[in-house]
């Protein structure tokens, strides 16, 4: 299983919020991750539809989180920013043209083990990925100045 590459940003911005306090501009976050800045961009709109961050527009705008980084569940974020529809093409009934389906229990055996990854994820939230905090806002402020150096 992998993570798509939304995913992966939206739980790093979400990672990122949580130990910075006030907002943060998209090419901060970028910027601090070494990261496409338009890909985040898009990643950044699908959170705000999403209700997991605010986005304020203008000079001291931003990104910031809706709610404490402890209410915000992992397994819940990864299902709502994951396609897993098509995982696999069974998955989708309306394309599926595989022709042993009938017989075939890899759907069955693939659901089952999304199902089981996402709830382990369930077990966790945006704070458990960054318990110390002061830490990882330091590497992402060191990394930030080293990369504008």
């Amino acid at each position: 299983m992998r993570l798509s590459v939304q995913t992966d940003y939206a739980l790093r911005t979400l990672m990122f919020l949580a130990v910075k306090d006030g907002h943060h501009s998209i090419a901060e976050i970028a910027h601090a991750y070494g990261i496409s800045k338009n890909h985040l961009m898009k990643v950044a709109q699908r959170l705000a539809a999403e209700g997991f961050v605010e986005g304020v527009r203008g000079r001291s705008g931003g990104l910031k989180l809706t709610r404490p980084a402890n209410a915000l569940n992992v397994g819940s974020i990864m299902r709502i920013m994951e396609d897993t529809g098509t995982f696999v093409e069974c998955f989708d009934a309306a394309t599926n043209s595989c022709v042993v389906t009938p017989a075939c229990g890899l759907r069955h055996a693939l659901a089952g083990a999304l199902e089981a990854f996402a709830r382990h994820l369930d077990q966790f939230t945006i704070a458990d990925l960054v318990p110390d905090s002061k830490s990882y806002g330091w590497q992402l402020d060191a990394q930030a100045a080293t990369a504008s150096t």
